[in-house]
């Protein structure tokens, strides 16, 4: 049986997306040229603020006095589940040794990058989670500098909320500045913070193209596009809650993909019935996001069995993956691409959103086809290095002189040859590339 499409997008995430190019490419010039300076100006002209780049340690704590109590143990009890999960991930890269050949040990080394970006969105909504999973994250790892970067409301700042995450998370310093020119500000190293190693963060179409552009320049954690979400649902599942998880997905933005995959006409169609008035129940904002995504990027796909719906998501490659379903440890064992899973009912896409432990950042687009989310691992250089005794690079030595030679590189293996001529006087080596 083939994919049936009840519901099919008009629009995808590639073709919704503007080509910005030229604009950012323009921004970041223009300020690597004129550094601080023209940082401001921009900064003057889209973030419509100039107040304090650089918050110093009374504007946080102003900032932070404004923060309910409620809402600073709830940022804490995030904090405190992404911390522990970095710490797991953290774990799992270990510095290690072993002797390749006798004599002849190599190892890896695990180092954190210098100095972390971390941009965290401010816009639409302000994404205090967002300052909770790249601080924390690039904390753990051991980075030795991290900026949180985040755009300011005129005459407001950055909200508060955001600057008491950003600083209990482990932020060294905290720019309000937004868009191109905070990520321009942070990879060039200006108003004297260091240059960054490494740019993380969501952020909108002009952030995820400089980043882009960037890159080489700069690492980065991942090419980003709008948010999208597929849940997987089988009979057993409950239509209102189905219903519910893809109208909490689409309110990200107008084009944010949702999209269902199930085995069961019935319940998708019961919950594409449910849909609109959950939509019709939302604020404003919220409201139109979701109608837009709704109506022009979401899908609703019935399939033939749970083999065929699990190869249809792994095609999809969504960012967030949710699977109501029976038997969860099947689709954990044959799920094969996405950003982020969440299996049964009892959690949801919203929770590792905001305070389950596991990170947000994650690939959209279908890149969760070639690549994990943000994680510890993204601001560690795994390195390698080796030594050996005289005897252990005598066999390494005779190799790497024949292969150079097999491929045109003289020079390397003369590298080799000097080394056998010396620890070896008056031995005969074979170092010709002939048979």
């Amino acid at each position: 049986m083939a994919r049936e499409y009840l519901k099919k997008a008009t629009l995808t995430a590639q073709s919704g997306a503007s080509d910005v190019r030229d604009t950012v490419s323009g921004i970041l010039d223009a300020i690597e040229a004129g550094g601080d300076a023209a940082a401001l100006d921009y900064a003057a002209k889209f973030d419509k603020y100039e107040g304090s780049v650089l918050l110093s340690a009374e504007e946080i704590a102003a900032a932070s006095a404004l923060v309910p109590e409620k809402l600073k143990a709830d940022i804490q009890f995030a904090h405190d589940n992404v911390r522990k999960f970095a710490e797991a991930q953290k774990d799992t890269v270990a510095n290690f040794e072993v002797e390749v050949v006798p004599g002849l040990i190599a190892g890896q080394k695990a180092i954190p990058v210098d100095a972390a970006g971390c941009y965290v969105p401010g816009g639409r909504y302000s994404h205090i989670a967002s300052a909770i999973m790249t601080v924390t994250t690039a904390k753990v790892a051991g980075c030795n500098h991290i900026t949180a970067c985040s755009p300011p409301r005129p005459g407001v700042g950055v909200a508060p909320a955001i600057v008491y995450a950003a600083h209990i998370c482990g932020a060294d310093k905290i720019m309000a500045m937004g868009g191109v020119q905070g990520v321009a500000a942070m990879t060039f190293g200006l108003f004297g913070l260091p240059k960054a190693n490494i740019l993380v963060g969501p952020g909108n179409q002009f952030v995820a193209e400089a980043k882009r552009i960037l890159f080489g320049r700069v690492g980065i954690d991942m090419i980003a596009g709008p948010t999208d979400s597929l849940i997987l649902a089988d009979a057993s599942a409950d239509p209102h809650i189905v219903a519910t998880d893809l109208v909490s997905q689409a309110e990200h933005g107008y084009n944010s993909p949702v999209w269902l995959v199930t085995d069961d006409r019935a319940l998708a169609e019961d919950v594409m019935g449910r849909v609109p008035g959950l939509i019709d129940d939302l604020p404003e904002v919220n409201r139109d996001n979701a109608f837009a995504a709704w109506r022009d990027y979401a899908e609703v796909i019935v399939c033939a069995d749970r083999e065929e719906m699990a190869a249809c998501s792994d095609d999809y490659a969504p960012e967030h993956l949710t699977v109501q379903a029976e038997d969860l440890e099947w689709w954990l064992e044959r799920l094969t691409c996405y950003g982020s899973l969440f299996l049964g009912e009892e959690t949801t896409v919203s929770y590792g959103d905001k305070a389950s432990g596991t990170n947000h950042v994650l690939p959209t687009s279908g890149a969760a086809g070639y690549t994990g989310g943000l994680s510890v691992h993204k601001y560690m250089k795994i390195v390698t290095w080796q030594r050996a005794t005289r005897e252990g690079s005598r066999p390494v030595a005779e190799a790497t002189a024949r292969i150079s030679r097999l491929e045109g590189m003289e020079g390397h293996a003369r590298a080799a040859d000097v080394r056998l001529a010396k620890y070896f006087p008056g031995e005969n080596f074979d170092l010709s590339a002939d048979g």
